[in-house]
């Protein structure tokens, strides 16, 4: 059973993977406005969000960081954050623009 939840969740990793490499980072950006600023400092010219949660730029510098490990985060349900209800796209779009947060 584990060997399936791993084999699967390696097949999501890498589809993701492929879509995120082909974002779109405006769409990314124009999402992260829409959902996540309440909550998050997402753009440089945000002044504040909630002290709770963790600005972009912050994110997307932490060791380990990967797009394609976020996006998939972004599509499983999340008791703190909204049900943005992502496409697989939108995701991978969220994604890479949080990545792009770190320069």
């Amino acid at each position: 059973m584990k060997r399936t939840i791993t084999g699967l969740l390696s097949v999501i990793a890498v589809s993701t993977f492929t879509n995120a490499a082909a974002a779109d980072v405006a769409n990314g950006e124009t999402l992260a406005r829409r959902w996540c600023a309440a909550c998050h400092v997402v753009a440089r010219d945000q002044k504040q969000g909630n002290t709770q949660a963790a600005p972009f730029s912050a994110m997307a510098k932490k060791p380990g960081f990967d797009a394609a490990k976020l996006a998939l985060y972004l599509l499983l349900p999340h008791p703190k954050m909204p049900d943005m209800n992502l496409s697989r796209s939108e995701a991978a779009d969220l994604a890479v623009y949080i990545a792009r947060q770190s320069k």
